[in-house]
Parts: structure tokens; C-alpha cells; sequence
């Protein structure tokens, strides 16, 4: 339909693929908020300054005071169901044939 290469690439292709860009910014910042190791090593842990969830989940658990750190587990359950809600929610199954 004389379409060039770059209004197809906008008016198809980006299109079609939002689906994938909604599920992989989502996916990545949960996976974001609940990474550990890196938060750990680059200044997850100023004390005084930051704490970050998973980081005080760890010093709970080395403090031996496991009631606050399921406290905190069980929030970031909680925040990863509605995660996974809310990417259901904005990327709803296609059905076959569509």
C-alpha cells in the first residue's frame, strides 16, 4: 500500500509488539524490586540513609526477629500478585483466531 519502511515499522510492527513492551516493563521492574544481591553491593544498605525491602528482610532474619521479616515477605507477595493482576489487566489473553 506504499507504506515505507518507517511508517510501517510505526503503524505495524510497534503496534503488535505492545503487548511485549507493556509485559517486559512490568516484568522488569518487579524483578527490579526484588533483586538482592545488587542492591546489596551498590549502596542498598547506607545505614541511616536507604533500606531497601529486601536488604531489611535479610538484617531481620540475621537479628533473628522472623515475625517483622514475614511481615515483610508477605508484602512483597502481596506486591508481586498485584504485579502479575496488573499485567493481566493491561495485557489480556487473545483468543486463537483473533
Amino acid at each position: 500500500m506504499r507504506a515505507g519502511p518507517w511508517d510501517a515499522f510505526w503503524s505495524v510492527a510497534v503496534p503488535l509488539a505492545r503487548p511485549g513492551f507493556i509485559t517486559g516493563a512490568i516484568l522488569g521492574v518487579a524483578h527490579t524490586v526484588g533483586e538482592f544481591g545488587i542492591v546489596l553491593m551498590i549502596g542498598g544498605s547506607i545505614p541511616g540513609k536507604t533500606r531497601v525491602v529486601s536488604v531489611q528482610i535479610y538484617h531481620h532474619v540475621k537479628a533473628l526477629e522472623y515475625a517483622q521479616a514475614h511481615g515483610l515477605a508477605g508484602g512483597m507477595v502481596l506486591f508481586s500478585f498485584l504485579v502479575l493482576l496488573a499485567l493481566y489487566l493491561f495485557n489480556p489473553p487473545r483468543r486463537k483466531g483473533a
